[in-house]
Order: C-alpha cells, then structure tokens, then sequence
C-alpha cells in the first residue's frame, strides 16, 4: 500500500515562496506518475502540476512560471517550489500517485486528470496573504 505525506505549507505574504514535500512509503516505486493538486474553499479541486515516469512535467496556466515540480526517486519524495505566491494560491494542497498505463510499449501518466490518481495525501495548507 502506498502512503503520500505532505509538508511544507504554511502562511506566507504574496510574493514570497514555499516549497511541499511528500514523501511516499510502501511501495512506491511503482507509482511513477505523481502530482500536485489544491482545493480553494468553495471551488472545485484543480490539478497544480504534475511529473510523468519519465520526468517530463505539466502545468496549470495559472502557476507556470511560478511552480516548479520535481521528484527524489532515491527518496521516494515529491516536492512543490511555489514561487511568487498570489492569494489565489491558497487552499489545501494535495500530492497524488498512481502507476502509469502502459500503452503499447511506453509508459503513460495521467497528467492532471485527478481522477486517475489511486492514492492520496491528507494535505497540507498553504495560506498567502496580502
């Protein structure tokens, strides 16, 4: 059974930075695709960033530029740079797992398609202010 942890949120003013972690134990090393998600109060859970199996990344519009993903396979952990944080990034942040599909030969991520991941952080809350 895989276990995803985040850490890492906190409050911060806008225009300052935060970087989430989540660390993945059991047996992660399967479960290549990873990803971030957030949920604002009274808004829908919208994916933030995601990395395939093969360390290719994927972006909403709204953090490009800002947010950088990436991944410790070593460690099993994921991690989140916010940079530039607005107010409209705060909400619950979620990190994600599932194993990729495999489609013909090649491995394939579900990107930001939320409901494809299998295993789920508690979250973590990151508040910016301004």
């Amino acid at each position: 059974q895989v276990q995803l942890a985040e850490s890492g949120g906190g409050s911060v003013q806008a225009g300052g930075s935060l970087r989430l972690s989540c660390v993945a134990s059991g047996y992660a090393y399967t479960h290549n695709c990873m990803g971030w998600s957030r949920q604002a109060q009274g808004k829908e859970r919208e994916g933030v960033a995601s990395i395939d199996s093969d360390g290719s990344t994927s972006y909403a519009d709204s953090v490009k530029g800002r947010f950088t993903i990436s991944r410790d396979n070593a460690k099993n952990t994921l991690f989140l740079q916010m940079n530039s944080l607005k107010p409209e990034d705060t909400g619950v942040y979620y990190c994600a797992a599932v194993r990729p599909m495999v489609v013909g030969g090649d491995w394939r991520c579900p990107r930001m398609a939320l409901d494809q991941y299998t295993h789920w952080g508690q979250g973590t809350q990151v508040t910016v202010s301004s």
